[in-house]
């Protein structure tokens, strides 16, 4: 798809399709009263008979249009006017996006970048919500189709998102620029975690960052196999991979484009290509869906590809380390005690709580290889923060208020929300163990806040946050498939920290 800005009146567009706004009651925007009266009247007579009454996400497609240069017009409804805010403009664009997928023009002028939403004034921020709702409906997973499927065929090949005047084409732009690498990398994540688990194996993960680094000349890639992480004492990593025949792999990919004494941001995704649960195994009940243990490598992956997409001025470093996690006759079991990189002894009372002590190990080997100057990790880790969250934010832990308040601020601009939970040293104590420094779990009672803490005990040392992206990470059910979250907030936070000079 390609993505242009303009400025100019919709009456005067010669296009496949004009999209603009009607608010609720019947009450047209600006750029919609500009068509009707050109049109002599004809949104007036739509909404005169009733099929479009403005109700957000409601679509009207009017064709036969003798008086106007365009083609078609799509009527978007848009809600309450004094109500028009970040939520209900991303469900407008949405909108828009789904009937704009299915016409037969192959180009659209959007006027809905036009509309003033509350709270915000920057037209590169419509802009880029925009991109990258349309984006977010446009995708479709076809890699493992056989020959005879019929792949989606879309006519629609531009769209030129229009702001008011010529001075906001810069902001557009940039909301252009900042917007594709986005859902470039979104796309990305989503790719990686719909790939079946008997595709995407440790190492197709390792092979995807080599090929990262061959598209992308400012990333470098490093792989470490089980040898390696053998010698550096990564026991817990090493000790999830035992029941998989599948070698894990610590993934390294490297974007230095920042100043070369500047501390790298290090990015931390568990890389779980399959959860079975080990030994402690789970439920048959939509087991399929454990290929999706591996949403915050993939988020790892997409952010990295959007940084050196932007070309941003900063140091960053993926890190993935992956695995999976299957029962064996070789299997860690519950009640084997495991010594991690940072030496730490860990008591496994449950297999499935696997993701933590890949975190363990790659978080320790973050800290001895990079003294980072922050460090963000991310799993879907526990099924307590779909309890406790949805999957409308992920959970945010952090050791630093600046750092937590970053993240949360850039999840909310980009509406991809995180939501900050407490990390207090009182939580500590579920983790006792009486005969290793620490157990991998921490009884039923708040199970995420524990993983946390786990997680914690390894990340002391560092200016660290932790997602916990497990009900966010994919949707099950009729739209089953990955988001590509946290990309959006983890590109957001990395802009933000290139343009604020301190990267």
């Amino acid at each position: 798809m390609e993505y242009l800005v303009k400025s100019g009146s919709p009456e005067k567009q010669r296009v496949g399709c004009v999209v603009v706004g009607i608010f609720d009651r019947r009450k047209p925007s600006t750029q919609a009263e500009a068509l009707d009266e050109a049109s002599g009247g004809l949104i007036a007579s739509v909404m005169r008979r009733g099929d479009m009454d403005g109700k957000l996400g409601q679509t009207t497609l009017l064709h036969g249009l003798d008086d106007l240069f365009c083609d078609r017009i799509l009527l978007v409804g848009c809600g309450k006017e004094r109500d028009f805010n970040a939520r209900s403009y991303r469900q407008a664009c949405q909108a828009a996006a789904k009937e704009l997928d299915t016409m037969g023009g192959v180009d659209a002028a959007i006027y809905l970048t036009e509309l003033n939403v509350k709270g915000r004034d920057d037209f590169g921020w419509q802009v880029k919500q925009a991109l990258l709702a349309f984006e977010d409906v446009f995708y479709r997973f076809e890699a493992c189709r056989g020959p005879d499927y019929e792949k989606h065929s879309r006519k629609l090949s531009r769209i030129v998102y229009q702001v008011p005047r010529r001075s906001d084409l810069p902001a557009a732009e940039r909301g252009v620029d900042e917007g594709v690498a986005t859902a470039n990398g979104v796309k990305f994540a989503k790719d990686l975690g719909n790939m079946p688990g008997n595709i995407c194996t440790p190492t197709y993960l390792a092979e995807q960052a080599v090929a990262l680094a061959d598209a992308q000349k400012s990333i470098k890639t490093n792989v470490l196999e089980e040898s390696d992480m053998e010698s550096l004492g990564m026991g817990a990593l090493l000790g999830v991979s035992r029941g998989s025949r599948q070698p894990a792999k610590l993934i390294v990919m490297e974007y230095m484009a920042g100043p070369k004494n500047a501390k790298p941001i290090v990015l931390v995704g568990k890389g779980v290509t399959f959860d079975a649960g080990g030994i402690s195994i789970k439920p048959g009940a939509a087991m399929d869906e454990m290929k999706y243990d591996m949403g915050g490598a993939a988020s790892v992956f997409g952010a990295v590809q959007a940084a050196a997409e932007l070309g941003l001025p900063i140091n960053v470093v993926g890190v993935v380390p992956a695995t999976e996690n299957l029962p064996d006759g070789d299997a860690y079991k519950p009640g084997d005690i495991l010594t991690s990189m940072s030496g730490q002894t860990i008591e496994i009372l449950n297999t499935d709580a696997e993701g933590r002590l890949a975190l363990a190990d790659a978080l320790t080997y973050v800290e001895r290889n990079y003294q980072p100057d922050a460090v963000v990790d991310m799993a879907t880790l526990t099924g307590a923060c779909v309890v406790a969250l949805g999957s409308h934010a992920a959970g945010l832990w952090s050791n630093n208020s600046p750092l937590r308040r970053s993240l949360r601020d850039a999840g909310d601009l980009v509406g991809d929300r995180a939501w900050p939970m407490p990390l207090w040293e009182d939580y500590q104590s579920q983790l006792d163990s009486n005969f290793a420094d620490m157990a991998n779990v921490g009884g039923k009672e708040a199970g995420s806040v524990t993983a946390a803490s786990f997680l914690h005990r390894f990340a002391r040392k560092l200016r660290w946050a932790h997602l916990d992206i497990a009900g966010v990470a994919w949707k099950s059910g009729k739209e089953k498939g990955a988001t590509g979250r946290p990309v959006g907030l983890l590109v957001q936070y990395l802009i933000e920290r290139a343009n604020s000079g301190n990267a």
